[in-house]
């Protein structure tokens, strides 16, 4: 029998432990750098589409809105005000209690459309206290804080609830540099919005008292105030200019047109206030 030659021994050897290293490296899991990113991106992709429906959802909080105020107690009787808020802005305001019968009745009367007015005008409760009636100026200023409060407070909430989501959802989604032709078009409607606020003169109205004039204030093709440059004055004239024109004024507003009413024993001056006030109009529509 022959004898194996030491070097074809060697020779097996080699081969059998080549041959058992290649089998373990084929048996190593792979690690590939670009397999590991892809599988990363997935989760990133998840995120920002949850992102965008609570984004979209924000965008709808704007809105028209009654708010009361809580009920303030006077000498005289109680004061409740209720607002209409429309975009952040009061549109409305009016007494849904105030004191009445006898003197104080008469007081609310003067006084309450005048402190209408003004809320309006003022969006704030920093409004004049109308003379004479202290009391229910006091109490109106303080049911309108009451329900200013509650505006802000239902605004604050709606905004932590919507306002982070919307912001990571608009960076992402929207994907384009600062100074974008979107970014131009938003921030130039803002401008062309902020720049339709003006103030319109109607004709003057001659009436058998005196002439009347209104001057309106025109934001967003609505009006948001309204206020009159001449009025009969002097003597009971004069004491129903005091009494018609804050009314006048919160009617032109409520409205938005010159299909208001006559306030009663001031026939001439309400028709003469309605004529300007559609001679306003006409120009602001024109």
């Amino acid at each position: 029998m022959r004898k194996s030659h030491p070097i074809r021994r060697a020779v097996l050897a080699g081969a059998a432990t080549v041959s058992g290293i290649v089998l373990l490296l084929s048996l190593k899991p792979a690690s590939d750098p670009a397999s590991a990113s892809a599988a990363g991106a997935a989760p990133q992709r998840t995120a920002a589409a949850q992102d965008s429906p609570q984004g979209g959802s924000g965008a709808q909080r704007t809105g028209t809105q009654s708010v009361t105020g809580d009920v303030a107690r006077t000498q005289y009787g109680d004061v409740q005000v209720r607002l209409t808020v429309s975009g952040g802005r009061i549109t409305a305001a009016e007494a849904v209690q105030a004191p009445q019968g006898g003197v104080s009745g008469q007081k609310s009367d003067l006084a309450v459309p005048r402190l209408n007015q003004e809320a309006v005008t003022a969006q704030s409760a920093d409004i004049d206290t109308v003379s004479g009636a202290t009391y229910t100026s006091g109490g109106y200023k303080k049911s309108l804080q009451s329900a200013l409060d509650k505006v802000k407070a239902d605004g604050s909430a709606s905004g932590q609830a919507s306002g982070p989501a919307s912001g990571q959802a608009s960076g992402p989604a929207s994907g384009q540099a600062p100074g974008s032709p979107s970014g131009s078009s938003s921030s130039g409607a803002a401008g062309s919005q902020a720049a339709q606020t003006r103030a319109v003169t109607g004709e003057a109205a001659q009436t058998q008292y005196g002439p009347v004039q209104v001057r309106i204030t025109v934001s967003g093709g609505r009006i948001t105030k309204a206020e009159t440059v001449q009025a009969p004055q002097g003597g009971v004239s004069g004491q129903k200019s005091d009494l018609a024109v804050p009314r006048l004024n919160q009617e032109a507003v409520t409205a938005q047109s010159a299909d208001i009413d006559t306030v009663s024993g001031a026939t001439y001056t309400s028709g003469g206030y309605k004529k300007s006030l559609q001679s306003a109009l006409d120009k602001a529509g024109g």
